[in-house]
């Protein structure tokens, strides 16, 4: 008896078409932004260059610089996915290390920054104010959902508890730096397999402080 593969639905068809005309606008703003600079790059041109309507574009992203950075929302869901499935009795702080480090390793689903000409995008997004300003967007929002399930694992309200946004940024601006850091080596340093190590230096950086700061309960004030 061999088995059979589950059929796919007309729904299933509609997401795969929507999910791969999303794709080729992303890629398409990137490479016109990173050809032109921002200020350069029209919608229509990016429409054009993935083959589709400036309609469908619409139907897609707010504007270019939402469709270049694509990829910072993607992975910023794909982390939060992943803090969602840590053991709920990991600490919060080291549960988003550890989602940061799977996310990272990934070799069946790599991240989107990985991608060759990404660092260089990163780069510009420090330099071209539209970009960062979408970026900061972006990070935000990836960052209260963090600070949402991170206030779930702890119990609380996030609108009353200082912690889970604390943790969040912490943790987060570990991971925002590493990411700077790397982008402005350039294309020919040592590449992508290094920012895995590089967070990973930046994490340790951060426990090492902030075990230093501790008040010593011994010292008086």
């Amino acid at each position: 008896m061999t088995a059979t593969k589950p059929s796919t639905t007309p729904e299933d068809r509609r997401q795969h078409k929507a999910r791969r005309t999303r794709d080729a606008l992303a890629t398409a703003a990137c490479d016109l932004i990173l050809e032109r600079g921002s200020a350069a790059t029209t919608v229509e041109a990016i429409a054009e260059r993935a083959d589709v309507t400036r309609r469908t574009f619409s139907r897609h992203f707010a504007g270019k610089e939402d469709a270049a950075l694509d990829f910072v929302r993607r992975d910023g869901d794909r982390i939060n996915a992943l803090l969602r499935s840590r053991p709920a009795d990991e600490p919060p702080l080291l549960a988003y290390r550890r989602a940061v480090r799977d996310w990272l390793t990934d070799r069946d689903d790599p991240a989107w920054h990985l991608r060759p000409r990404m660092r260089r995008l990163l780069a510009l997004a420090d330099s071209e104010p539209d970009l960062f300003a979408a970026y900061q967007r972006i990070r935000v929002d990836a960052q209260e959902e963090s600070i949402r399930i991170v206030a779930d694992r702890l119990g609380t309200d996030d609108a009353r508890d200082v912690r889970p946004a604390a943790l969040v940024d912490a943790a987060a601006g570990v991971l925002i730096a590493a990411l700077r850091l790397w982008a402005r080596g350039g294309d020919r340093d040592a590449g992508a397999a290094d920012l895995a190590a590089l967070v990973e230096w930046a994490y340790d950086a951060l426990t090492s402080e902030a075990a230093a700061a501790t008040p010593d309960s011994t010292i008086e004030e």
